[in-house]
């Protein structure tokens, strides 16, 4: 199975501050990678590498097999134009753990907002691919609420129906129900699980512990900016190798 997404010896610092370290990851098409680690492993900036929010100082990063916001002459990486990284871009829907939605729009203006701009679709085509998404999520009614009159977790519905407007090769979730009261968290995480069922490439940072268990083709568990262990659902969440993992689940499981 062709890998979807491609890390090699992926670093990032913000100044003397060394956040990736030389990771190394692969996500096969069609598959669905959730990664956990404590607070201030990595992991979001890791997410935001793949869609070069932040540029790696060394490394690479490939999407469906071409570099993410650079392009390779011999042995130099040349960064591209910004209005090809924003091309790039549209094709990795992103989801983030604050909604992230334009207060001044309406729901459906939200989720036809970047098919309309960024990638140029004709409103004929993209009104009614939002009709479809809002009723995937459950918010079929909402499509003239503003973002202010929903919950915590609708309007993370609303984002996730954003993200797959841009129908794209891959789905990021950066902690999608961190931001939730608890009893708003399962309604996200069932629209997570119907995506993942749907053969969607997702990479997914949670702390949910259940729902990696239960969604993951892959668990990968990253600490002080390393992956330390990735393996199926049931050998890093029952019977992990490495004892930082063990440290960690013993504290959250």
């Amino acid at each position: 199975m062709s890998a979807m997404v491609e890390l090699r010896g992926v670093h990032k610092s913000f100044g003397p501050l060394q956040v990736l370290r030389g990771v190394d990851l692969d996500v096969p098409r069609g598959q669905v990678l959730v990664i956990l680690g404590p607070s201030g492993s990595g992991k979001s900036t890791l997410l935001r590498t793949i869609n070069h929010l932040e540029k790696v100082e060394r490394g690479s990063v490939r999407v469906d097999g071409r570099l993410l916001g650079y392009r390779q002459a011999g042995d130099r990486l040349h960064e591209l134009p910004e209005r090809e990284v924003l091309r790039q871009r549209t094709q990795i829907g992103f989801v983030f753990q604050s909604f992230n939605l334009f207060p001044h729009l309406t729901v459906r203006q939200n989720v036809t907002e970047a098919p309309l701009s960024a990638q140029r679709r004709p409103r004929a085509e993209v009104e009614p691919l939002a009709e479809r998404l809002l009723a995937r999520v459950g918010l079929a009614d909402k499509a003239d609420a503003y973002p202010r009159t929903l919950s915590g977790g609708q309007q993370q519905r609303v984002a996730i129906a954003r993200a797959l407007a841009l129908e794209p090769k891959l789905l990021l979730f950066d902690e999608p129900t961190s931001a939730l009261d608890p009893e708003l968290v399962g309604e996200v995480l069932d629209v997570v699980r119907d995506l993942a069922r749907s053969g969607t490439t997702m990479i997914v940072v949670t702390h949910e512990i259940g729902f990696a268990r239960e969604a993951a083709d892959t668990v990968a568990f990253m600490d002080a900016g390393r992956i330390v262990e990735a393996g199926p659902p049931a050998q890093v969440l029952d019977a992990p190798v490495h004892e930082r993992t063990r440290a960690f689940l013993a504290k959250v499981l």
